[in-house]
């Protein structure tokens, strides 16, 4: 709609309930007042409806501190949004240190980048040779190691077995040795549901 059609049609609106006022005879100092507070709304609306694109990452960020950009926990269970990039993203917690991390069920194993492995103190197995994993690029050297606590949400898993490999840049990925630990997962619409299981 174009800015002229758009003040058309706040006229209109404004236009309305003015008729209906004079109409049923209001004293005009009444009737001035409320023309007055009309207008008012009608002015902050225009002035809204203008500058939407400015006030949009306001907006945003307002939602996203109420309600969380990513995820949220309904019960048990964790809800992850589908990104603009046809991905889930979750934000998670390894050995405390919070990334947000790829949940890839392609992923035979979590995989973490050398950055995050070292910030979050992961321990290394000592094997003396690297193991060759296949990625979406080729077969690439990885380190295994093993996180002691990974929280997503309310959803904790323990002494995990993960992949180190510089050739992951700084991608992290939850892959399927965490999603099998889960009593279910599904995809409804876009959003991820991750079931965890009952605690004994």
């Amino acid at each position: 709609m174009s800015n002229g059609a758009e003040i058309a049609l706040y006229a209109l609106m404004l236009v309305l309930p003015l008729s209906a006022l004079l109409s049923r005879r209001v004293p005009i100092g009444r009737t001035v007042k409320m023309a007055l507070a009309w207008i008012a709304i009608f002015a902050i609306a225009l002035v809204i409806v203008g500058q939407r694109d400015r006030l949009r990452p306001i907006w945003e960020d307002t939602q996203n501190a109420l309600f969380g950009r990513d995820q949220r926990v309904v019960g048990s269970a964790v809800r992850v949004n589908m990104g603009p990039d046809g991905h889930f993203w979750a934000s998670a917690r390894i050995n405390g240190v919070e990334r947000r991390m790829l949940i890839d069920s392609g992923a035979t194993s979590i995989a973490l980048s050398t950055a995050t492995a070292k910030a979050a103190n992961v321990e290394l197995d000592e094997g003396p040779f690297a193991t060759m994993i296949e990625t979406a690029n080729g077969p690439v050297p990885a380190q295994r190691g093993r996180i002691a606590k990974l929280e997503l949400g309310g959803i904790v898993a323990r002494d995990i077995p993960v992949v180190i490999a510089p050739e992951f840049g700084d991608m992290d990925v939850l892959g399927m040795n965490f999603l099998s630990q889960l009593a279910s997962w599904r995809v409804e619409g876009s959003t991820l549901v991750l079931e965890p299981k009952p605690r004994v």
